[in-house]
């Protein structure tokens, strides 16, 4: 049986994570057969957990029945292999609550709770919605820093107030500021497990000190970011600068050339994992142009 994540201190939703794309059919319906498979393939290649209905799984564009639908899919499928983590964040505290109550009735293991995007909140109003997330349920939370597309950072000095709440355990860091991840790190004592949520620097966040990875390419790549991971936990950074180097041309494919979302269900049909690489609107699936790069890109990394 999978441990409890809440009794883990270090790694409490493991060490290399898939944020899972969410599988459609060709009429743009919800494929819970496909969604399962594609759990059941990544927990098989070497992912220990996956987070569900996140940025990568199409959230915003889920209703709220598919989101039931889905997590518990993806529960029945491998909840008793890998930690399961549920998305439940948005921009209104009232909807995240009742989100995360429903995600708990699921059987998932900890839910992934993102900045409120577009309001602008203060620092202290983020601080109370992470905290009435967390006593919202009894589940470990994770929260999800991530700027770049809310609008709003956390602050270093909000995250060590946050590392207090008996429940919040981990941040999924997407600002991609070093030096205040380390800063917390340290100031936290570990209170606060880091998760890297920027593929592009899951090297430098492993090698200072995170407890893993919520990778968009691990989709295609977790054998890889499996032996990373375990090549930083024993000092053997040559052999994890090494991997770093070879998932380079698939990372830039992926997270650099278009949308994250949009580019990994490209690599998912060219490897099989997915009928197909449709995405819902606002989202446009990846041109033939875009998909015969990805390829390219693909085989360098030795993946396809």
């Amino acid at each position: 049986m999978l441990p409890d994540p809440a009794s883990a201190t270090s790694r409490p939703f493991g060490a290399v994570l898939t944020a899972m794309a969410t599988p459609f059919t060709a009429d743009g319906a919800l494929d819970v057969a496909a969604a399962q498979a594609l759990a059941v393939r990544l927990v098989d290649e070497g992912n220990d957990g996956l987070v569900v209905a996140g940025t990568t799984g199409e959230s915003p564009t889920l209703a709220e029945h598919e989101h039931d639908t889905l997590l518990a899919a993806v529960v029945e499928a491998v909840g008793d292999r890998a930690h399961l983590v549920a998305g439940c964040g948005n921009n209104d505290t009232d909807h995240t609550l009742r989100r995360a109550r429903a995600a708990e009735k699921t059987g998932v293991h900890g839910l992934l709770v993102v900045t409120p995007y577009y309001n602008k909140p203060p620092q202290e109003g983020l601080y109370r919605h992470f905290t009435a997330a967390a006593d919202a349920t009894d589940l470990p939370v994770m929260l999800y820093d991530i700027p770049g597309r809310t609008g709003t950072a956390v602050a270093s000095e909000t995250l060590v107030r946050l590392a207090e709440h008996p429940r919040i355990v981990a941040v999924k860091d997407a600002k991609d500021d070093l030096f205040a991840s380390a800063a917390v790190m340290a100031a936290t004592a570990g209170g606060l497990a880091y998760y890297s949520g920027s593929d592009q620097i899951n090297l430098a966040h492993l090698a200072q000190g995170a407890a893993g990875i919520v990778s968009v390419v691990a989709h295609v790549a977790a054998p890889q970011y499996a032996r990373m991971v375990a090549a930083v936990d024993s000092g053997d950074l040559a052999t994890a600068r090494s991997l770093n180097a070879q998932l380079v041309p698939a990372v830039t494919a992926i997270m650099t050339r278009a949308q994250g979302a949009v580019m990994v269900k490209a690599a998912l049909e060219l490897t099989g994992a997915i009928p197909n690489r449709h995405v819902r609107l606002p989202l446009v699936e990846a041109t033939d142009e875009q998909v015969a790069h990805l390829a390219d890109d693909l085989r360098g990394a030795s993946l396809l």
